[in-house]
């Protein structure tokens, strides 16, 4: 079974509509698919999917001790598609308890599937960095926005973080000298992973080669989506250099996915975009990143460091210029049949500027803040 983990640093990057219109790709491709809605503090992977609400999910799985895991698994209106709903309404679900979270790993694992693809919440809680490293890789969703591709990047720096602390065994050397560091917060802040990395093989290589070996299979592949221009394709390379040069991790870049107002309509009638308008451009960008999927499900683990990521972001930088071709193709024809009025095509441009202002807006305040944060920095050395 491929363990496909879809996470994000940041909410409303469209994490959740690509696990489930990814899902449903899979399963018209003859694959046994298993989606679940581990979201815990918001699941609403259902409404995606057309479904009424679940009467009940993982939480009240990890809730009642007696309660059958297959009692949480229901049918799809798609042909070789289960569902695994979440709970977001069960107050503190999001915060697993370690004994909750095994027993949930633990079912998951024994799944009779081809794909368990796992809807994973915002942000970079340990509980979501577990599921998210229950495979080497996952793939973390981002968009355009500064803000989002630095939210990326600490949601990878935090997973990497995650697993080097699974690998040190308690009460070893790096174990104590670990815990000594992460009690000066304000020192962790500043130190990069492999220089934290480097002083704990110092007192302890033993436990430092295990991380080392993990770390080499962990290729996690980035998806782009709200794409406006084929210009946003090129943001992500700052985010692709930083990890490289800051966390010594190589990414693969899995696709791009433009924005596309359809989305929003389909998902009012309570269809996934794939199956409400499969020729459109959002549904053949998510096709494409399906196609990949599928090629590489006979890579094993150790292998993916095989991969040229060079070539895979150059693929995406193609993709981007094809898909705004074929995007510009369908509004001019709509235009030529009368579908699309001069109006409506003056009102989306309105709504893109406003958009484009906000995102200006978020770039000056961080801006700020990183010139705040460089003269500080100077100001105590």
């Amino acid at each position: 079974m491929q363990v496909l983990p879809i996470a994000s640093g940041k909410g409303g990057v469209g994490k959740s509509l690509l696990a489930a219109n990814l899902a449903i790709v899979l399963a018209r491709a003859g694959r046994r698919v298993v989606l679940a809605d581990l979201d815990f503090g918001g699941s609403n992977l259902h409404l995606i999917l057309g479904l009424r609400g679940p009467r009940g999910g993982v939480g009240s799985f990890v809730n009642n001790p007696g309660m059958p895991f297959e009692d949480v698994i229901v049918g799809t209106d798609y042909e070789n598609l289960l569902f695994i709903p979440g709970d977001g309404e069960i107050p503190g679900i999001a915060n697993l308890n370690s004994g909750q979270k095994r027993k949930l790993i633990n079912r998951l694992r024994k799944l009779d599937a081809d794909f368990l693809i796992l809807d994973l919440g915002a942000g970079t809680s340990f509980n979501v960095m577990d599921f998210f490293l229950l495979s080497n890789r996952g793939i973390v969703v981002t968009t355009p926005t500064p803000t989002a591709l630095v939210n990326a990047y600490l949601c990878l720096k935090n997973a990497l973080f995650r697993l080097l602390t699974s690998s040190i065994k308690r009460g070893s050397e790096a174990d104590a000298l670990l815990k000594q560091i992460i009690r000066d917060t304000e020192h962790l802040h500043r130190i990069y992973l492999p220089d934290l990395v480097a002083r704990l093989e110092a007192v302890d290589p033993p436990n430092i080669a295990t991380y080392r070996q993990a770390a080499r299979r962990f290729r996690p592949r980035l998806t782009l989506n709200m794409l406006d221009d084929p210009a946003d394709a090129d943001r992500v390379n700052r985010l692709r250099h930083s990890c490289s040069q800051y966390l010594g991790l190589e990414l693969e870049h899995l696709g791009v996915i433009y924005r596309d107002e359809l989305q929003d309509v389909a998902l009012g009638a309570r269809l996934p975009i794939v199956v409400y308008k499969p020729e459109s451009v959002l549904s053949q960008a998510i096709e494409r990143i399906a196609d990949k999927v599928l090629e590489q499900t006979e890579l094993p683990d150790d292998q993916a460091e095989w991969l040229d990521t060079d070539d895979t972001f150059e693929t995406a930088g193609a993709e981007a210029e094809a898909d705004f071709e074929a995007k510009s193709d369908y509004v001019n024809e709509l235009l030529r049949t009368g579908a699309l009025s001069q109006g409506d095509l003056l009102e989306t441009v309105k709504l893109q500027q406003l958009e484009i202002n906000q995102l200006r807006r978020e770039n000056d305040l961080l801006k700020a803040k990183i010139v705040k944060a460089a003269n500080e920095g100077f100001s105590v050395r």
